[in-house]
């Protein structure tokens, strides 16, 4: 097979959540156990920090990799979903998975898959395991696919666990309330592994100190031990500033508003990294450049050292075009905010958005004096840009709907100035076409 044939077979033959919505999602760890012991257990031939929650979790996981990276770390990185080709899924020091390891492992264990039937998370995770072994990274960061106690991700016992925040969000799968959502996000705390928890609210707290209790985990409250002291935006957007307890002055390559709250639990994951002995601990006055050389330049060259995309991404300067994967309420809830503070002449949003997701309630924060391209990316669980338009102008909003990425992004060529701005965004497949077909 070729390796955009291998790709189309892992899309169609196993079940794909990102495709199929809840037929594509297998709960538990059964076929994750399988796999793992097919592997002769690849996982346990390299330390492995587990980062899960609502929001934060890609962006705090890429941080900390650039961090480990610049500390001479031979460092995995394993996340998703990818926006532009599969191989993003799967990192070593920032470098891709190769196509050819990609097609040869499918090549060899298809008769196996395809007697397992597992699902596409299931095989992919395998697949990252396997391959982090076999280049003998010396830790990998592992970004929780859904959930965490059930995750397939969940077959790990690392050194670290991080928990970003608790949303509504996959409520199908994981609760209606925060505290059963936090129940299952707690189900990565394992026994005696430290856990920091970004974000916390009291009924989440209960959760997560009854779970930790129960595991002897030691718990660390980011938002008790603030390190990030205060955070000014960078001209043009660009990034923060970041004034902190421990590492002096930092500059964060990462542009959205919600990037605060990720570093604050990225340098409190570094202070139990330092316990642990990944790193040398540096204490710095808040109003100095930090000194820790590894943490400074994994802030300000996340992009570049683990190829991060679509986070209050700027792809073009004239007229100035970000996409950002915001998808949920609670993301909505900063890039809101961030919309509304942006001065240009005119906006234009090129927006779409998937069906388990809260649409009335993220479309209610969109800023009412934008143009809209409402358009749907391609995965059958795309909402119809036609129902798009009809909830905004229940809302007020104006715009037109557009049957793809492609011909919305056409239009916004033709309307926007050079002094405009632009955004793409709703959902992580509307930036994938939007960087696949656009850029």
């Amino acid at each position: 097979m070729t390796y955009q044939e291998t790709c189309e077979y892992l899309f169609n033959a196993t079940p794909m959540f990102e495709r199929q919505g809840a037929s594509g999602y297998k709960e538990g760890l059964d076929n994750s156990l399988a796999l793992d012991e097919h592997f002769d257990h690849p996982h346990q031939k390299f330390q492995t920090i587990h980062v899960a929650g609502t929001n934060g979790k890609g962006s705090c996981s890429h941080t900390l990799s650039a961090i480990l990276q610049r500390c001479g770390y031979k460092v995995g990185l394993y996340t998703s979903p990818h926006l532009v080709d599969f191989c993003e899924r799967i990192r070593v020091n920032g470098q891709t998975i190769s196509e050819d390891y990609v097609v040869n492992f499918v090549e060899q264990e298809k008769s196996f898959i395809e007697s397992l039937q597992p699902s596409f998370f299931e095989v992919t995770t395998a697949m990252a395991f396997k391959y982090f072994a076999d280049k003998d990274v010396d830790i990998a960061v592992i970004e929780v696919g859904l959930g965490g106690r059930l995750d397939c991700t969940n077959i790990i016992t690392p050194i670290l666990s991080v928990i970003t925040n608790i949303g509504m969000d996959h409520t199908q799968f994981l609760g209606s309330s925060l505290e059963q959502i936090a129940f299952e996000k707690a189900g990565i705390i394992k026994p005696n592994v430290p856990v920091v928890i970004g974000e916390s609210t009291p009924e989440t707290r209960t959760v997560f100190d009854a779970i930790a209790t129960e595991a002897h985990a030691p718990i660390t409250y980011a938002d008790d031990r603030l390190e990030v002291l205060e955070s000014k935006t960078m001209p043009l957007d660009n990034g923060f500033t970041y004034y902190t307890e421990h590492y002096g002055i930092l500059e964060g390559e990462l542009a959205g508003y919600y990037q605060a709250k990720n570093a604050n639990t990225v340098l409190c994951a570094v202070r139990q990294l330092e316990k642990l002995g990944f790193m040398h601990p540096v204490n710095c006055d808040p109003e100095n450049e930090c000194q820790n050389k590894e943490v400074r330049e994994g802030f300000k060259k996340v992009c570049e050292l683990t190829g991060l995309k679509g986070r209050w991404q700027t792809v073009k300067e004239r007229p100035r075009t970000v996409c950002d994967t915001g998808h949920n309420l609670p993301g909505w809830q900063y890039l809101s905010e961030q919309l509304n503070a942006v001065k240009c002449h005119n906006m234009h949003i090129l927006f779409g958005m998937v069906d388990d997701k809260d649409v009335e309630g993220v479309m209610a924060l969109l800023p009412k004096n934008a143009h809209y391209y409402f358009t749907k990316a391609s995965t059958p669980r795309a909402v119809s840009e036609n129902i798009l338009k009809l909830y905004a102008q229940q809302l007020g909003l104006k715009g037109e709907s557009y049957p793809n990425v492609v011909s919305a992004y056409e239009d916004i060529k033709i309307s926007a100035k050079e002094d405009d701005f632009v955004f793409i965004g709703g959902s992580s497949y509307v930036v994938a076409d939007f960087l696949k077909n656009c850029i």
